[in-house]
């Protein structure tokens, strides 16, 4: 291992680029713990004291939120805006038309996604400022525009330092930001399990079996996230000139979980709705829908593994364009065995594809609800484990170690995955 860490040192060009990505990272911690200006910390801390509604938020903004920070939206802004552009292409014309351009295409989606994120950010920020008024030192229509401003800034901020990364350092800038936020969390849960030992609520047989549990579940998210359903593929020889084309075997790779995180991210995004609106409107109908649907309940559970299920298939509808797959197949002369060109292997790879995003909803299912059941085992709470977090770091280091894989064996070095 240290061998292959060394293969990686060797490479001016991939040095330059993880010690760009690592000054980054410590541009955005530092941003971490500069405030808002006009706002009370500690009214901020008797918030997040009462309620766990915006852990899942602060622990994707690597503590930013709950300090009220200028990173307290962290990068979900732009997520959202890839997401809708995302969404959007399938409907209009025009997208449509932009992602079969190439490069030129990409440009335009990204600008255009970048208006976006602002745009979103703005109205998530004023929301935000809004919504937590009483935490606002002197909550006049001004000071409430400026700390809208301040936030919207800082999520600008942090997307162009998620492009700087994708462009000048490794893996995904915007991943990289997010799984930045959650492992920066890590120090914080050891502590409050260590806290939970001192004080004698939990033994060491709790703590031991979390850790058993935690390493079951990251071998077995990397197992599930590397799993692929190969479906065969037989090209016709061709012979144009005095050149001879195809006649060779390949694979169509598609992935168990083919939606990633967008499900439990939308499935989550419904359900804190009621509960969100709760917080801050004094209605008795609402406050009761919001306490059948409290994070852990039975209810509750059984709708967000509804919506995962429900959100897995249609993402996966959305965004794998099947008929487009068995055109091009059947333009360059490939096809299934035993299966006919066209419409038939359309159907064939639609079949497949619908049993194996079953397992893909259940998998992302079973991670969602997590953190419930570890608790519920361990008697650890309010350490925060499994879920989207887990998902997204186990996915982002996978990415991320493969791309400097490559980087490292296209220069003739010997790798450091096996």
């Amino acid at each position: 291992m240290l061998d292959a860490l060394s293969n990686v040192i060797k490479i001016p060009e991939l040095r330059q680029r993880i010690i760009f990505t690592l000054i980054m990272f410590a541009v955005f911690r530092m941003g971490t713990h500069i405030p808002v200006p006009g706002v009370d910390p500690t009214a901020i801390e008797r918030l997040f004291q009462n309620g766990s509604l915006f852990g899942l938020l602060d622990l994707f903004s690597g503590g930013a939120f709950s300090k009220f920070s200028i990173f307290a939206m962290s990068i979900t802004p732009y997520i959202n805006a890839a997401i809708i552009m995302q969404l959007l292409t399938v409907v209009l014309p025009t997208l449509e038309q932009w992602s079969k351009e190439g490069a030129e295409g990409h440009k335009k989606t990204t600008k255009v996604t970048r208006q976006l994120t602002v745009v979103l950010a703005f109205f998530q920020a004023l929301g935000m400022s809004i919504g937590l008024k009483a935490a606002i030192l002197n909550p006049s229509p001004v000071n409430i525009l400026i700390i809208a401003i301040t936030l919207t800034a800082g999520t600008t901020l942090l997307m162009w330092i998620g492009e700087q990364i994708t462009a000048q350092g490794v893996g995904n800038g915007i991943s990289l930001i997010i799984f930045a936020g959650i492992v920066a969390a890590l120090p914080k849960n050891i502590g409050i399990i260590y806290q939970y030992l001192q004080a004698g609520t939990i033994n060491y047989f709790s703590v031991v079996f979390f850790a058993i549990i935690a390493v079951s579940m990251i071998v077995f998210v990397i197992f599930v996230e590397a799993g692929y359903r190969r479906v065969p593929i037989t090209y016709a020889k061709r012979v144009v000139g005095s050149r001879a084309y195809g006649g060779h075997t390949s694979h169509i790779p598609l992935k168990v979980n083919q939606a990633g995180v967008i499900p439990i991210i939308f499935a989550s995004s419904v359900l804190m709705f009621p509960l969100t609106i709760a917080q801050f409107i004094d209605n008795t109908t609402i406050k009761t829908l919001a306490t059948y649907l409290q994070w852990g309940t039975p209810l509750q559970t059984a709708i967000y593994v509804v919506l995962i299920i429900f959100f897995t298939y249609f993402y996966t509808a959305v965004t794998v364009k099947i008929p487009d797959m068995a055109e091009n197949l059947k333009k360059y002369g490939g096809f299934v065995p035993g299966i006919r060109p066209g419409q038939p292997t359309a159907d064939y790879i639609d079949h497949v594809l619908t049993r194996l995003t079953l397992a893909g909803s259940i998998f992302l299912s079973f991670i969602a609800v997590l953190p419930t059941l570890i608790a519920g085992a361990t008697n650890i709470q309010g350490v925060y484990f499994g879920g989207t977090a887990l998902l997204i770091v186990v996915s982002v280091a996978l990415h991320t170690m493969k791309q400097i894989e490559a980087m490292v064996v296209m220069r003739h070095y010997e790798g450091f995955m096996k």
